[in-house]
């Protein structure tokens, strides 16, 4: 069993279990003397020994922390234009699961879910939630950060650009280039191909139900974004980045091409 517990975790000391993983410890009937992992975003995983168990607390000495090899070697992050009802949800809990480095929620033109103030707030926390769930799931041990709601000109603004960094929006138009040509996988070139240039993150745009309009699209483009596609298929917005970033995934942590 892993718990997400906000950190900084040390070494050979005791601590009670956050409510709400000393809840669910509780309802897996863990018991003294137990066997826990626990994680605080920091990229290791810390085994623990459950000590004490009350009525509504659960208390355990720590251990020593052992670093988790679950990142992908490529940060990925996601900008996504939020879909309706749960799908955002779905987003956030698919995309930590897949490696995704960080989440940004944008309020866009086409947007069915309209967030601001205190209730855009509130989202907010609750997908950090998601995610920090997810990760307990999946085995990662750094939680993807969840950011404040932005509208998409302010985000674009102020976007921000690092060395070798990619920067690709999802469109339809006829010039976009599929994804593969421009962002190859990685491994060694094929023979007589010119070597790929090295990307050390990416950052991509992906719009809501409706996708981005032409002037937020030719906005994201002016910013340095570049279109591709991911197939013949219109995918929903809540299917299109999980498929981006399931590409890079497979494509970064499975077998090396040649």
């Amino acid at each position: 069993m892993r718990f997400f517990v906000p950190g900084p975790l040390q070494p050979d000391t005791d601590l009670a279990l956050p409510p709400g993983a000393a809840r669910h410890a509780q309802v897996r009937r863990v018991q003294p003397g137990d066997a826990l992992l626990l994680f605080d975003g920091g990229g290791c995983d810390w085994p623990a020994q459950v000590l004490r168990v009350g009525r509504n607390s659960v208390d355990v000495r720590v251990g020593h922390p052992q670093p988790a090899a679950t990142e992908l070697p490529l940060a990925v992050h996601l900008a996504v234009g939020m879909p309706a009802n749960e799908r955002m949800d779905t987003v956030v809990e698919k995309a930590t699961e897949l490696g995704v480095a960080g989440i940004q929620p944008l309020l866009c033109e086409r947007a069915v879910l309209r967030l601001a103030g205190e209730r855009a707030e509130r989202k907010r926390e609750h997908w950090q939630a998601v995610a920090e769930a997810a990760c307990e799931q999946c085995g990662r041990a750094r939680v993807p950060a969840v950011a404040a709601v932005q509208a998409l000109p302010a985000w674009l603004a102020q976007a921000p650009v690092a060395p070798g960094a990619l920067r690709l929006v999802l469109s339809l138009r006829a010039d976009a280039a599929p994804l593969a040509r421009l962002a190859p996988p990685r491994g060694p070139a094929a023979p007589g191909a010119s070597p790929a240039p090295a990307v050390a993150s990416v950052l991509a745009l992906s719009g809501p139900e409706g996708g981005l309009t032409p002037a937020e699209e030719d906005a994201a483009r002016a910013a340095g974004f570049l279109p591709v596609n991911l197939g013949p298929r219109t995918l929903r917005a809540d299917t299109a980045p999980l498929a981006l970033l399931a590409w890079f995934s497979l494509a970064h942590n499975g077998p090396a091409a040649g």
